[in-house]
Parts: structure tokens; C-alpha cells; sequence
């Protein structure tokens, strides 16, 4: 792969970046997840660079991309300059964002998150800004933004770190629990999302088939508002509950709780966070509750 000199002046660094993630995670749809961009905007910024090189980096076709000879070769290159580049950024400079944004779900950010930002407050002076998760088709559009994602963690970001490990049960408020009536024939709270619900419940732990939900919710936080209420039996995450059972204000219903391989994910697209940074918002946002002052 022979090109001329001209043609590498004044190169477009997110070009580079571009390729270097398409080729790493072997697609160009996980490199706009790692990235933060869509797929469209990595195919239009490889497409440049093809040009401005004169050569063909990807072969296109139906099942995906795969790497010609000259974007094998050039591969490796690429992504040691890239890495030595933020590495002696970040021991030059020590790069970090003044304000950084996260979008996460309104029960994560108000039963997890904020219990744990003072952890943060003494060793960073990072501005930080927090938007409610909405889902939109301008949701995956927005760049520069950290994610609080719900899942198995399978997404190609450079950071990314489980919150804590998800453990599921039925829990409602101390008086309904000691009405004397069996609470699998009590009233059901359900809650919309990817979270698993009373369906996976009866099929992982046998029990009878569960009544039909009397209240829904499209949150945790407003179904554990019902349940506090004395409405019903919810499913609940343990960890993000762990405050109402520490005060009483809800009981769990048995010892049986359900393990699931979901849970919640901090995530990062590259070029977002400096590492110091990161390491210090993920020791504080994956901090056990017991370790958590209220």
C-alpha cells in the first residue's frame, strides 16, 4: 500500500478513530456503539478515509465487513499510535472533562447513583450533569454522553462496568406481609422494561402461576412507591431496594430471590473520559451499599 505523502497531511483524527474501532470489533454497527456515533456516520467517515488513501480498507457485503489486506496490515499500526497517543495525553496532561453527562433510567439515578456521588466529591472537581433516560430514535444519536444501560454487558464500549450483581425478589410493605394472608395470593405490582418479571419468577422457582398484576408500572421507583403503600407484592431489584429493607419500610416475602445474568452497566464511548476520571466514577458507582454512608 503505497500513498502519496499528500494524502496523509492534515488527516482527520476521527476518521482514524473510525476505522481503528470498525477494524478492532470486526463490525462497523459495534463501532458506533463504542464510539457513541451511528453506523451511518462510522460508514461515511471510513468511506473519506478510503478515499483520501486511494484504497479500500473494508469489504463490503450482506453479513457484515471484513478487513482487506492493506486494512489488516495498516490495523495494527493504527491502534498502537492511537493508544500511545491517549496515554501520553493523559500522563502530559492529565486529560479529563471539566462536565461530563450521563443518561440513565430516573430509578437508577435516584436509588443508586446519588448515594454514591459523595465518594466522588473529594477527589474530583468534575462538573457532572444527569439526564433521565428516555427512549427515542435521538437517544443513539448523542455523542459524548456516559450510559447507564440495562443488560449482559455485551456492547463494544472501551469502559464499561457492571454496577452490582442483580438479585431479584418479591418484597412489600411490613403490614400487607403480616395481613395472615399467603402473599402468593396477594396483589400484584408488575413493572415494565427489560428487568425480569413474574413470568421468569414462576418458571425458575416453580411456584403456582401468579395472579394477573392489579397495578403496572414503567419504573421501579414508582412501583416501590405502591408497594410501600400497602398496594401489592413487587418484584424488586434487592440492591436498588436495600435502602426500604434496611429501614423496615419494605420486607422481603421468603428467602428464595432469583439471579439473573442483566444487570445495570456504566458505559463510556472512547474519547469521552480521561482514565483517571474513569476509574474513580466507576470505584464510586460500583461501591456495595454496606460500604455507602446515608
Amino acid at each position: 500500500m503505497l500513498i502519496p505523502r499528500s494524502s496523509l497531511d492534515n488527516l482527520p483524527l476521527e476518521w482514524v478513530r473510525a476505522f481503528e474501532a470498525a477494524g478492532r470489533t470486526g463490525s462497523f454497527s459495534a463501532a458506533a456503539q463504542e464510539t457513541g456515533l451511528t453506523q451511518s456516520a462510522i460508514s461515511q467517515r471510513i468511506g473519506n478515509l478510503e478515499r483520501r488513501l486511494g484504497t479500500q480498507l473494508f469489504l463490503r457485503g450482506a453479513r457484515g465487513v471484513v478487513l482487506t489486506v492493506d486494512g489488516e496490515t495498516w490495523l495494527p499500526y493504527v491502534s498502537s499510535a492511537l493508544r500511545t497517543l491517549q496515554q501520553s495525553s493523559e500522563q502530559l496532561f492529565g486529560m479529563k472533562r471539566n462536565q461530563l453527562v450521563l443518561s440513565a433510567s430516573a430509578t437508577v439515578i435516584e436509588l443508586w447513583i446519588t448515594q454514591r456521588l459523595s465518594q466522588l466529591a473529594a477527589a474530583d472537581s468534575t462538573q457532572y450533569t444527569f439526564r433521565t433516560m428516555v427512549l427515542s430514535a435521538d437517544a443513539a444519536l448523542q455523542e459524548d454522553v456516559l450510559r447507564v444501560r440495562y443488560g449482559t454487558g455485551d456492547w463494544a464500549y472501551r469502559f464499561k462496568a457492571p454496577l452490582y450483581q442483580e438479585r431479584i425478589a418479591p418484597v412489600a410493605s411490613k403490614t400487607l406481609a403480616q395481613s395472615g394472608t399467603d402473599w402468593r395470593e396477594l396483589p400484584r405490582i408488575a413493572v415494565s422494561g427489560p428487568r425480569a418479571g413474574w413470568q421468569e419468577w414462576v418458571r425458575q422457582t416453580g411456584d403456582p402461576a401468579t395472579p394477573v398484576p392489579r397495578y403496572r408500572f414503567d419504573s421501579l421507583c414508582a412501583a416501590l412507591a405502591a408497594a410501600r403503600k400497602g398496594l401489592g407484592v413487587v418484584l424488586a431489584s434487592l440492591p436498588l431496594c436495600a435502602d426500604d429493607l434496611a429501614q423496615g419500610c419494605l420486607v422481603r416475602l421468603g428467602e428464595e430471590e432469583m439471579l439473573t445474568p442483566d444487570t445495570y452497566w456504566l458505559l463510556a464511548p472512547d474519547g469521552v473520559i480521561g482514565a483517571g476520571q474513569w476509574r474513580a466514577l466507576k470505584q464510586a458507582l460500583t461501591a456495595p451499599t454496606d460500604t455507602v454512608k446515608g
